[in-house]
């Protein structure tokens, strides 16, 4: 029962509480809504067919996503009812790679604010500015300053839909109630001069804030977060490299909290190379792997996978050697200045580049690191388009049977190389799995299922994990748990299609799995509460929010009879 301090058409703009024509008769009379709705009440399966049909009537994705975002302003319960129905065709249209669209023209499709932004305006009153959000136990916050926005860049105010898209994927997958959620814009300026001219732009109209200007805000905003919300779990989303290992190592032991560009992606990489291993026989050990990319996510894959092998077995100059990385510049090498320090770690000794033959003077572009590496896996997170070249590829084919190619810029105007030219330079040897969906592949008598490796299989989880087991860190090895349990959700048929990664219509299951993963490595490394393994399944069930309507109740007479969203409360 969920008791309901609304009434009439107040109530009915209530989106948490709305049920719109299905209200019942009894609730019609008792919450004065009679005459403000149709006379016939409707079920939440009528309900929602109508509302998908709606939202297949329009053709443009970007309307698409404006039709659902109007329907989760007006009623959340049938919102979350379509994305956990129908999670393979909306879940590309609330994220990637729509949502990137609708970062470009935030300012220009704005309908209704939601989340908080955070401004150079608020500070001295963060926290007073906190206390605005529109539910009081908030449990999960998604944060970002807009920087780089998928591989699009600055977006400033328009980034905020990465926030709001990331959580409409945790309430989707991991079942967060959308009342314990709350996405938020740090909106420190903007670099990019082409919003800052519109004359519609939305957001802080001044170059972006950096420095200590730009910290001291960052570390308000924390502290903040810490006093409000202490029970929440923080997600970093979308920040500039420097910044996004910066913010991660300097706060993650003062709060719970990840970055899902850096931790994220890394256990999805690691997962696809995992399945691949089980598809190609090659052992760990034997991996070789080239990751085109430093930024926060090439590292992070780089930091995960060199653990991974280390696990396997490999050490020493072995170790080293099998992860390479490479920037604008090339492969990463320490006979050259590296101004990213975060970059370091990755950097070949000029030792081993030169008895590679990739010394100094010499050429280090991909295609010279191919030829010499021979890797069994080619990852891609550059964000520049058509970079896994024919030639760049078919000399990788050259040396290995199947190879492992993974080109994970987002969305998909980003994407280093199509799915179905990969496979055609590789005479269909390849295996393939992308950041953003892409169609099936026929390639000769088969078609060829795209796996999509998508944080949105490891980030919910991780999550959900991280709050069930009231984790008081949110660690490295609870990245490399979501990872093999999501390679372990991976079954024979999916692998036989040629995809490395489950189907998204399993997003929910899945979800559910690495989440139990994550409570028991947060329980095993003392950092989570103590429960059963018996214990956990049921654990992480009973947290995850089904979005069905529950019947209503107005207040005792005794309570005020109105009152704000964080009121919500069922019995």
């Amino acid at each position: 029962m969920t008791v309901v301090g609304y009434r009439g058409s107040h109530l009915l703009s209530e989106a948490m509480y709305n049920k719109g024509s299905a209200f019942t008769r009894e609730e019609r009379a008792v919450f004065g809504l009679e005459g403000l709705l149709p006379p016939a009440v409707s079920t939440m399966e009528q309900q929602a067919a109508r509302a998908y049909a709606n939202i297949g009537r329009k053709a443009d994705p970007l309307e698409k996503y404006i039709g659902l975002a109007a329907l989760q302003d007006r009623n959340e319960h049938l919102f979350y009812r379509l994305l956990v129905d129908h999670p393979e065709e909306l879940l590309p249209i609330v994220y990637t790679p729509t949502v990137g669209r609708a970062c470009q023209e935030f300012s220009h499709i704005f309908r209704r604010a939601r989340g908080l932004w955070i401004s150079p305006a608020h500070r001295g009153r963060v926290d007073e500015v906190l206390g605005n959000a529109p539910y009081d136990d908030v449990r999960l916050i998604v944060v970002t300053d807009n920087e780089r926005i998928l591989g699009l860049g600055d977006q400033g105010a328009g980034g905020m839909g990465i926030p709001v898209g990331k959580l409409a994927l945790y309430t989707a997958a991991a079942g967060i109630p959308p009342w314990r959620t709350l996405p938020v814009s740090l909106d420190v300026g903007t670099d990019n001069h082409a919003l800052l001219e519109d004359a519609l732009y939305l957001g802080w109209r001044f170059p972006r804030l950096r420095g200590p200007a730009y910290d001291t805000l960052v570390d308000e905003f924390v502290r903040a977060v810490k006093r409000r919300f202490p029970r929440a779990v923080l997600q970093w989303e979308d920040f500039k490299k420097g910044n996004a290992f910066a913010l991660l190592d300097r706060y993650r032991k003062f709060l719970p909290s990840f970055n899902d560009d850096v931790q994220g992606t890394a256990a999805v990489a690691v997962a696809g190379l995992l399945a691949g291993a089980r598809v190609t026989g090659t052992p760990l050990r034997d991996q070789r792997v080239v990751i085109l990319g430093a930024g926060a996510a090439g590292i992070g894959i780089a930091r995960l996978v060199r653990e991974t092998l280390k696990r396997a077995g490999l050490q020493g100059e072995a170790l080293v050697s099998a992860v390479a990385n490479l920037d604008s510049n090339g492969l990463l090498v320490d006979d050259q200045p590296i101004p990213d320090v975060y970059k370091r770690e990755f950097a070949w000794p000029a030792e081993l580049a030169a008895a590679r033959g990739l010394g100094p003077g010499g050429v280090r572009d991909l295609m010279a690191v191919v030829r010499v590496l021979r890797p069994t896996m080619l990852i891609g997170t550059s964000g520049e388009p058509g970079t896994f070249t024919e030639a760049v590829v078919r000399e990788m084919a050259r040396h290995v049977e199947r190879p492992l190619v993974f080109p994970m810029s987002t969305p998909t105007s980003k994407t280093e190389a199509k799915p179905a030219d990969i496979l055609a330079w590789t005479e269909g040897r390849a295996l393939v799995a992308t950041g953003s969906p892409f169609e099936a592949v026929s390639f000769g008598r088969r078609t060829v299922t795209i796996g999509q490796g998508n944080n949105a299989f490891v980030f919910p989880g991780v999550g959900l994990g991280a709050l069930v087991a009231e984790a008081g860190i949110v660690t490295d090895a609870m990245f490399a748990a979501a990872a093999d349990a999501l390679a372990a959700e991976v079954h024979t048929d999916d692998l036989a299609a040629g995809s490395l990664f489950p189907p998204v219509r399993d997003i929910r299951r899945v979800t559910a799995r690495v989440a139990e993963a994550v409570v028991k490595e947060a329980r095993d490394s003392g950092v989570g509460r103590q429960l059963a393994d018996a214990d956990i399944p049921e654990a992480v069930t009973g947290a995850m929010w089904n979005p069905v309507y529950l019947p209503m109740e107005g207040p005792a007479p005794e309570a005020p009879a109105s009152g704000r969203g964080r009121e919500l409360t069922t019995a």
